[in-house]
């Protein structure tokens, strides 16, 4: 089960169906939705939600990492390797 920002819960569970094939069930219990999918359609699921997450958790990385150069950008330390390499 996932506890969801408004309260809600989705659960994600195994059904056989009436047929004795195997169902990936996601409900969505606050609204009453289902979503039944075959294996294969839940592993495909799976491989989008995790690229989405690695691509956002990327971006996160890019943007702090962008962040942490720009506040310690200073033209101080730069100059002061320049004329210590040409001062000899």
């Amino acid at each position: 089960m996932i506890e969801l920002e408004q309260g809600g819960k989705l659960e994600v569970n195994l059904h056989e169906d009436p047929k004795g094939r195997e169902r990936v069930v996601m409900a969505l219990q606050a609204q009453g939705c289902e979503l039944s999918l075959t294996p294969h359609q839940a592993r495909v699921l799976a491989t989008e939600l995790i690229m989405a997450v690695n691509r956002a958790e990327v971006r996160n990385n890019l943007k702090h990492s962008h962040n942490m150069v720009r506040g310690s950008e200073k033209t101080e330390p730069k100059r002061r390797l320049f004329h210590q390499a040409f001062a000899k």
